[in-house]
């Protein structure tokens, strides 16, 4: 899925995309990704690629639930793969905003800034719950599940540990920073790593 961001209120908004910047968002279930995702590409005016909601919107072509269509994941490795290879061209082209739970490790080598969301469980249920329009112990089942499915399926298919997340050049907790200051530190993150980029290639050249 693939979104074009609009200009927002940063002045340097246009600069981001004529850097042909990437930026990777990663986080488990209900951690704000495609929340924080979204407003950078609308505020950079940068491209939206959500993994996330094409894993969605292939559940729901077959009839599945998310939870049915993970665990059919589990044996098909082709949707995993087919996903994160279409992410990682998006990424390649720049201009871009990539969330998904493994966009970081995937666009390791191809991102300007890999930023990483987290917060605790019941949080990030409560979230869901919240968003989807279903119980919190449901949300709660829903959550566990899938972590645990992602996490067998990306170890198997990549070689990937989820719980290590020293590919990243932030984490920030979402259970304690809201979404504006979570963008602030994001973009902080983000404007050093184009300097560190931009001071590499200079002494380079």
């Amino acid at each position: 899925m693939v979104r074009t961001g609009a200009a927002g209120n940063v002045s340097s908004t246009t600069t981001y995309c004529r850097e042909g910047v990437t930026i990777a968002v990663s986080g488990l279930p209900g951690s704000g990704k495609s929340t924080l995702a979204k407003l950078l590409a609308e505020r950079l005016g940068l491209r939206y690629v959500s993994s996330g909601m094409l894993f969605r919107k292939l559940a729901k072509e077959r009839g599945m639930d998310l939870l049915e269509f993970s665990r059919l994941a589990e044996k098909d490795y082709s949707i995993d793969k087919m996903i994160d290879a279409m992410a990682l061209e998006e990424g390649k082209k720049g201009c871009v905003v990539v969330d998904g739970h493994i966009a970081g490790w995937i666009l390791k080598d191809v991102a300007t800034a890999k930023i990483y969301l987290y917060a605790p469980q019941d949080v990030r249920a409560l979230r869901i719950a919240g968003r989807d329009g279903k119980g919190f112990e449901d949300a709660l089942a829903e959550v566990r599940a899938r972590e645990e499915s992602e996490a067998r399926r990306f170890k198997a298919i990549y070689g990937i540990d989820v719980r290590d997340i020293g590919v990243f050049d932030i984490a920030i907790n979402t259970s304690t920073y809201g979404i504006e200051e979570t963008f602030e530190l994001a973009l902080e993150a983000i404007k050093k790593s184009l300097e560190k980029l931009k001071d590499r290639a200079n002494k380079q050249g």
